[in-house]
């Protein structure tokens, strides 16, 4: 069960075997600042109005998780922070019990989400931390998922270009740090079917990487007035250099020069620029574990919270 909706309501009855300590209206009804546990054995200490939790308050599960933030009407509603039973948290803004707007989730493993939230999911722009190879993923969302215009960045590289539940689709481009980018595209592979009683099962659809050409990187740089050269650099330039005329420039040969053996280390972007500028296209999975991980973990781990 997740945290939605989980606290109880503690409202009064001639069965109720709660405890509460505070202040009360004329009415009878809690009201200000109180001590409540409820009959579950999760504790609420904070403001009420008229019998209900409102305002700044700390709710603590019996299993160890534990909200901290606004309250409006029973309902965890503004800024708050909530903290699950293995140690992830999210900080953020919270409308009618759900994660909505801006926040701020720490994972378990040290990875971060930063960015918009709607309706408990992350949608919008945000940006995913990934710990263990520290790629982030940079762009939109849609309910949970990497979707639309995004970039994705690596230690020495990165992929501008758009994103399909979790993939990359379409026309985009690695851009190296030595100085050049890999222009190509992403297409998806040819879906398998199988007949099993007699119902058709599609077998994961994996996008590869079509590279087509490189080029120097598309770098913006001011205009200057040129001048005339002075007569000694005029007969220096005229002079050939020991390595001939028409050597590729030394970023781009940097990159061409990566032996067969490095290029198994690496990961889809860094491949030999030799095979790619071949008539043929090179083709290559992508990669999973360079940052998509999955987020299913999210929804287990606050499993054990009380609904």
């Amino acid at each position: 069960m997740s945290d939605l909706g989980s606290e109880e309501l503690e409202e009064e009855g001639e069965n109720d075997i709660g405890e509460y300590e505070g202040d009360r209206n004329e009415a009878g009804e809690r009201h200000g600042h109180g001590k409540a546990r409820l009959p579950n054995g999760d504790t609420y200490e904070g403001t009420y109005e008229f019998g209900k939790r409102h305002g700044q308050g700390i709710y603590k599960f019996k299993n160890g998780a534990r909200y901290i933030g606004e309250y409006v009407k029973n309902k965890k509603h503004g800024q708050g922070t909530f903290i699950y039973p293995d140690g992830s948290r999210f900080e953020g803004e919270w409308v009618d019990n759900q994660r909505h707007g801006h926040g701020v989730y720490y994972y378990v493993n040290n990875d971060t989400y930063t960015g918009e939230w709607f309706a408990h999911q992350r949608h919008g722009q945000g940006t995913y931390f990934y710990a263990e190879t520290g790629s982030k993923y940079v762009g939109t969302w849609v309910n949970g998922q990497q979707e639309g215009a995004a970039e994705l960045i690596h230690l020495n590289h990165r992929y501008q270009g758009k994103f399909l539940n979790k993939n990359p689709v379409g026309p985009g481009k690695y851009v190296f740090d030595i100085g050049c980018e890999q222009h190509g595209e992403y297409r998806l592979t040819d879906m398998e079917r199988e007949e099993e009683e007699e119902e058709e099962t599609l077998a994961a659809v994996i996008p590869k990487w079509k590279a087509i050409k490189i080029t120097e990187l598309a770098l913006w740089t001011p205009t200057l007035r040129e001048e005339p050269p002075r007569m000694e650099e005029a007969v220096e330039e005229e002079a050939p250099g020991a390595e001939g005329v028409g050597e590729p420039v030394e970023d781009v040969q940097t990159l061409m020069d990566v032996s067969e053996e490095d290029t198994d280390l690496m990961r889809p972007g860094d491949e030999d620029a030799d095979a790619i500028q071949e008539d043929h296209w090179d083709e290559f999975r992508y990669d999973m574990a360079l940052g998509n991980v999955s987020f299913e973990e999210e929804e287990t781990r606050q499993s054990d919270v009380p609904e």
